[in-house]
């Protein structure tokens, strides 16, 4: 029998260059919690959506464990886990990237026509795909296909090759769900009044008043375009690009009236009200650089 795969060593390397490792055990998923952190009795890890007090020197709970100290990596513990390991993971938010994982031909030959290329890791039925920088991730955003970045791990199977480029709006709108536009006359909104951007709402705003609403109607009319399908990532786009016109305003710059309008648009045409919320909040907050 040939021996197994030195994946301490591997972990070692990926953690000096900055990508945080953790063990897979049989089945390629992670170790189970030891038996003071099954359950949540330790509170969970300080990283994690709900932070908690957990120091355990043991790899659990996952991608939270994920760890780029040496130290850590080569405690009794992890040394155990590694002798154990069948596989090698990583967290990609950890990393600063964002892993879109394509599972079969048909994923494939779609990202190849919608998303820009960027290095690309082959695996046993598809590829990855990294892009620099961290977002929410989601799983089945379409068939075959799942984003994997924060809160997440990801098997390691190389470097890849290709230059990495930066994470595009495109691949953050695949986290936006959007239901089937509703037949004629079904309500799908409970929104009654419609918000209008201003200069009585943006005292601190640095741009005229014609340049802002200039943009607005633009990208309104963009959102107003998509009467079959895409809205909801549209109004995601357009929030994010005009939110990111104000970054160097003093404010306030009235960006939650810009956002109802979006919402409104997007209502318009079909999207329910809670996604086209959903999809503006993101849009919003991702330009100011705090992701839903």
């Amino acid at each position: 029998m040939s021996a197994p795969p030195d994946h301490l060593r591997t972990a070692l390397s990926l953690a000096a260059a900055g990508v945080p490792p953790l063990p897979l055990r049989a089945g390629k998923v992670p170790f189970g919690n030891c038996r003071s952190c099954v359950d949540g009795a330790c509170g969970g890890r300080p990283n994690m959506r709900n932070a908690g007090p957990c120091q355990c020197p043991a790899p659990c709970h996952a991608w939270a464990a994920a760890a780029t100290d040496p130290r850590t990596l080569t405690s009794p513990t992890w040394t155990l886990a590694w002798r154990q390991a069948v596989a090698v993971a990583y967290h990609p938010g950890g990393a600063s990237v964002t892993v879109v994982d394509l599972d079969n031909a048909e994923a494939l030959a779609w990202a190849r026509a919608s998303l820009p290329a960027t290095r690309t890791v082959t695996t046993t039925r598809g590829e990855h795909w990294l892009y620099r920088g961290v977002m929410r991730s989601a799983n089945a955003v379409r068939p075959g296909v799942d984003v994997k970045s924060s809160m997440q791990y990801v098997r390691w199977l190389g470097p890849g090759t290709g230059r990495i480029i930066a994470l595009p709006d495109c691949v953050r709108a695949l986290v936006v769900k959007e239901e089937t536009t509703p037949a004629p006359g079904k309500v799908v909104s409970s929104l009654h009044r419609r918000a209008t951007w201003d200069r009585t709402v943006a005292a601190g705003c640095r741009h005229t008043e014609r340049y802002v609403r200039t943009g607005l109607n633009r990208g309104l009319a963009l959102v107003h375009s998509r009467t079959e399908s895409g809205a909801g990532s549209q109004a995601f786009g357009v929030a994010r690009f005009l939110a990111g016109q104000h970054q160097h305003c003093p404010g306030p710059c009235g960006l939650p009236v810009i956002g109802e309008e979006i919402v409104t648009a997007a209502v318009s045409v079909g999207v329910p009200e809670p996604y086209a919320r959903r999809a503006v909040t993101n849009g919003l907050q991702t330009a100011q650089g705090r992701a839903a």
